[in-house]
């Protein structure tokens, strides 16, 4: 029975939409499968690992309406490895999926559809708003790189997202720097917090490719979920208390000044070459007038850059993991960034100028 023809990216750009969720080994296999069913005419494809599912909607079908799953990151190398503008053909009969395209055939075996593990998605919707895509992904840019790998503390591992009256704050940290973002948002809502997983903060910054077109996030009793063009993700929510971020953020740091975002990325990509490979440390030397940035390693060597700014205040010298200052200024589109230190044992704070939307505190290290 054919099910399906179309042209190679109908099909493939879908199918990618939903299969950055798929783990390549599961206790249970049905998982590595994307499932494929067509409703009247419009086929959709959703994949998921339970605590995440994607679907999307995939080109129109002439068949009768069907189901069925078959391996997603097979599917998928087939269709990108066939010339661009190919006509995909999917036949399906015992079991059997197979795939032609020009004089390639391709057999892939198939799991009952009605064994695929669907997430059951609440109903009550605590809170709902809309805001531009490009308005998200530049929040989720400015404070993604600050959530924890793997910490025993799981609610690190995650990105507090947090509602109240007009105003959507997206927060992350490791314990040892955090990244704040705010914009307003047309709505008037109750304070509501949930803190979203890692991976589905990382398949959403991908997937946000209209820039105009809205996203809609509806947040569920232990469930969020994202409606974008054809496409609507729900996952679930950590299970924890997130940190009070205000208390880290520092609101006496005496020692400002403003300096080029790229040229101090510059200075600390190229003095990093010199760091120590474990620890990662640079030490800021901030005089009048002066930021050097000074790394060293066990081999004896040194690297040290120097940049003038336009600061009068006192001396201070400062450590840090170098890749906590570079992660922030090549995430942060601004022109300049405005650095408040205290003293060397205090965090400091990286501001935009006159924008009081964004924040990063990193803490120092002892070199």
């Amino acid at each position: 029975m054919l099910i399906l023809q179309a042209e190679r990216d109908t099909l493939l750009k879908p199918l990618q939409t939903v299969t950055g969720i798929v783990e390549r080994r599961h206790t249970l296999p049905i998982l590595s499968n994307v499932l494929l069913e067509n409703v009247h005419g419009q086929t959709n494809i959703l994949a998921t690992d339970l605590e995440i599912q994607i679907n999307t909607a995939g080109p129109h079908s002439e068949a009768e309406d069907f189901r069925i799953t078959t391996n997603a990151k097979k599917l998928q190398d087939i269709l990108r490895a066939l010339p661009e503008g190919s006509l995909v053909a999917l036949d399906w009969a015992q079991n059997r999926l197979t795939l032609k395209a020009g004089k390639s055939r391709f057999g892939l075996q198939t799991l009952p559809a009605e064994d695929f593990p669907l997430m059951s998605v609440g109903d009550n919707v605590s809170a709902a708003f809309s805001l531009p895509q490009e308005a998200f992904k530049n929040m989720l840019s400015q404070v993604q790189y600050s959530m924890a790998v793997q910490d025993i503390r799981y609610y690190l591992n995650g990105l507090l997202m947090q509602v109240e009256g007009d105003q959507l704050r997206l927060v992350a940290t490791d314990g040892h720097r955090l990244a704040y973002s705010c914009t307003t948002i047309d709505a008037d809502l109750p304070k509501t917090e949930i803190i979203l997983p890692r991976k589905t903060v990382l398949e959403l910054f991908k997937l946000l490719n209209h820039p105009s077109d809205p996203i809609t996030i509806e947040l569920l009793n232990n469930q969020v979920r994202f409606r974008c063009n054809d496409t609507v993700i729900v996952s679930k929510v950590v299970d924890g208390k997130f940190p009070d971020f205000n208390r880290v953020i520092p609101l006496d740091n005496d020692k400002i000044f403003l300096i080029g975002r790229t040229q101090l990325l510059g200075a600390l990509e190229r003095a990093a070459i010199l760091a120590n490979e474990k620890f990662r440390g640079a030490r800021l030397l901030l005089r009048p007038g002066l930021l050097s940035v000074v790394c060293s390693n066990n081999e004896q060597e040194e690297a040290r850059e120097e940049i003038e700014i336009a600061y009068q205040g006192e001396e201070l010298e400062v450590g840090f993991n170098i890749g906590y200052l570079m992660d922030v200024l090549r995430n942060v589109h601004s022109d300049d960034m405005q650095l408040a230190f205290g003293d060397s044992n205090r965090s400091t704070l990286f501001t935009i100028p006159n924008n009081p939307d964004f924040k990063y505190i990193v803490m120092p290290m002892r070199i």
